[in-house]
């Protein structure tokens, strides 16, 4: 997500002008080795260890789902913005990956299940994320886990969701939560925050 000084870029901006510029963003390209360590040893501990299937969600331009296809899992991402998708394309070529053109509160998979949904910076700007997130559970294979990573950004008009928001909205859909703070470590965001940053990691 960009930012604009203090303050988060309303959940209304044009994704497909935002683009071209979505990587340079530390924590979107993951161009600096030592930021795109950080997110590789985070989302090795966040995914299960054999090879399983990935679901993106609101994947931009496949930062994530490159990392999840490193690590040898097969991911299937999903974004609204055709420029993102068509990056995202372009980013994984020849890897164990697909790229749909959809909504990721609705994504259009069918009746394919996943071992894991991933959602970076995206639950935050839902209209009605308790529905998106019981809609994400029902394309979970039994014993499969929801990784979501979200904050809360500014401080004059702060936008967001705070992580205890969030786990109350998942209480009822899984069997275990954990929720691991991220803004202590500068590593990921390419410099230190002071803001609120986290993963939720549910198991259902």
């Amino acid at each position: 997500m960009r930012k604009n000084g203090d303050e988060m870029t309303p959940a209304g901006v044009d994704w497909d002008a935002e683009a071209a510029g979505f990587d340079e963003e530390p924590d979107h390209g993951l161009r600096d080795p030592e930021v795109r360590a950080a997110w590789a040893d985070r989302l090795r501990t966040w995914l299960p260890e054999r090879a399983c299937d990935v679901l993106d969600l609101g994947c931009g331009t496949g930062s994530l789902s490159l990392l999840a296809a490193e690590q040898g899992h097969r991911v299937t991402g999903v974004d609204l913005s055709p420029p993102m998708i068509d990056l995202a394309r372009t980013k994984l070529a020849g890897c164990d990956a697909v790229f749909l053109l959809g909504d990721a509160a609705a994504p259009p998979v069918g009746e394919q299940r996943f071992d894991t949904v991933l959602v970076r910076h995206v639950v935050w700007a839902l209209p009605d994320p308790a529905r998106a997130l019981r809609h994400w559970r029902g394309l979970l294979r039994p014993g499969g886990r929801l990784v979501l990573v979200e904050g809360v950004w500014g401080t004059v008009t702060p936008a967001g969701i705070p992580a205890d928001r969030l786990t109350a909205l998942l209480a009822p859909l899984t069997v275990d939560t954990r929720v691991e703070r991220l803004s202590e470590d500068p590593r990921l965001w390419g410099g230190p925050v002071e803001d609120e940053r986290y993963a939720v990691v549910a198991t259902v």
